[in-house]
């Protein structure tokens, strides 16, 4: 560009559209040149862009070269762009989303783009005040395309980005369904889809399986701190899904959808995974939705081998929430004893069947801070080795004794003998498996879950895709 203006008059109209015309002419012969710039500065400015490979660049290079001349068209014939005018660009911007470019990259190229035809046009232009005003009459056209044209790259951006989420979301969906089926997919987006997720690594790969609703009042998130918002609903549901996909080892992310009014996920341990380490993420998932005042009750499956165990792990999972209060927490399988599983699912006529001496020592002690049953727990972890016991308990040889002595005494039952001790074990086990205040016969946890999900109506308050009533 010139250092300044020739002196002279302002130039009538007919000289400036000359200036104009001769100066979209020059830029018409020199687009090639033009569009290698442009493409030389975005990858200066867009680390994004320079990291891609030669195949990209020369994609770019030629959506550049068809703006420009496009651009050229429509000033020299001193018309508005249309939609027709940059149809092309629409693929373009979709193959943009497909590859991960960030939508703020994308719009950036454009204004790269825009940048670089400004001074070429200022370039030409030259010192006269003829080209100055010819150079100002196109500023005008220059932004209006670079507006419409860029504003309808980023609808065509979004549009595929919300097509490929939705398609996703599908694709998961159908996943889940085949799974809990006992089946795995062939071939097509379901595959690819449990490829992503690690679940065909191996036909005897380590899974799980995890059923999570909203518990509280009406189903909806239930806290106790009068600031939080309320977690209820598909919002709710589907911010809690996008957590627990988020949740996984071996850096996968974990296969996770809303189905109807519970969440299903099926996460892959892959080789080495630890059960133990997995529900433990877990267990900071569920606290942490918690403290955005979204509560969960999560039930977490026993680890199964291969996708045919599926539907098994499913209803194990299902099946555990029935042990969870109703504010909610973490039912996990992998952390839960046969021993105690089958407490927990005892039925009061189990707990009939308790020596009531038994049930009134074990009810009294619980009020007065339970350290008779601690003394039998350390006992039976101790393999009936008093001095063992009292060490873990962090009490003398003699108090544990006497503690012994105590429970035989209000119970009949002697700790050193297999038969008793079982005995003792499990009323301790049922005593735990009951909430505090619940009285036998009754499940109120359960109740609210069943309330939660909508399951006592047959329906649920989220419409599903597979949903064969809808």
């Amino acid at each position: 560009m010139s250092g300044g203006f020739s002196t002279g008059t302002l130039t009538g109209a007919d000289t400036v559209r000359a200036e104009r015309s001769r100066i979209l002419a020059e830029l018409l012969d020199r687009v090639d040149e033009l569009a290698e710039r442009a493409l030389a500065v975005m990858c200066t400015e867009i680390p994004a862009y320079e990291a891609q490979d030669a195949g990209f660049h020369a994609d770019v290079l030629e959506q550049v070269h068809r703006h420009y001349r496009t651009k050229l068209a429509i000033f020299l014939e001193e018309r508005t762009v249309t939609f027709e005018d940059i149809a092309f660009s629409r693929r373009a911007s979709m193959r943009r989303a497909q590859a991960g470019f960030a939508l703020a990259d994308y719009i950036n190229a454009f204004r790269v783009g825009q940048q670089v035809f400004w001074e070429a046009v200022l370039d030409h232009a030259g010192g006269s005040y003829a080209g100055h005003e010819a150079a100002l009459t196109l500023a005008g056209p220059l932004m209006r395309y670079c507006d419409f044209a860029s504003t309808h790259a980023a609808n065509a951006y979004m549009e595929f980005q919300q097509y490929a989420a939705a398609e996703a979301v599908r694709e998961s969906r159908d996943l889940v369904e085949v799974l809990l089926a006992g089946e795995m997919p062939t071939r097509g987006p379901q595959l690819a889809a449990a490829h992503a997720h690690g679940l065909v690594t191996h036909p005897r790969a380590p899974l799980m399986v995890v059923s999570a609703v909203l518990v509280g009042q009406d189903g909806t998130a239930a806290t106790s701190r009068p600031s939080a918002s309320p977690g209820n609903g598909a919002d709710a549901r589907h911010a809690a899904c996008a957590a627990i996909a988020r949740t996984g080892v071996n850096g996968r992310r974990t296969l996770s959808v809303v189905r109807q009014s519970e969440i299903v996920a099926v996460p892959a341990l892959g080789p080495g995974g630890d059960p133990e380490e997995l529900c433990d993420r877990f267990q900071e998932v569920q606290a942490n939705l918690l403290a955005e005042g979204i509560a969960l009750a999560v039930g977490i499956s026993t680890v199964v081998e291969g996708v045919e165990e599926i539907p098994r792990a499913y209803h194990e999972a299902r099946a555990v929430l029935e042990f969870l209060p109703e504010d909610g927490g973490v039912a996990a399988l992998p952390r839960i004893s046969p021993f105690e599983y089958m407490a927990m699912r005892a039925d009061d006529t189990a707990r009939h069947l308790v020596d009531p001496r038994i049930t009134g020592l074990l009810a009294e002690d619980r009020a007065r801070g339970g350290v008779l049953t601690a003394t039998i727990r350390a006992f039976a972890s101790a393999d009936l080795n008093l001095r063992a016991a009292a060490e873990r308990l962090q009490i003398h040889h003699n108090t544990a004794q006497y503690r012994l002595r105590r429970i035989q005494e209000r119970t009949g039952r002697n700790l050193r003998h297999i038969t008793d001790l079982v005995d003792l074990l499990v009323a301790i086990a049922l005593q735990d498996a009951l909430p505090p205040g619940t009285a036998p016969g009754t499940n109120s946890a359960r109740q609210r879950l069943v309330s939660a999900t909508n399951e006592s109506h047959g329906t649920a308050d989220i419409t599903s895709h597979h949903d064969p009533a809808k």
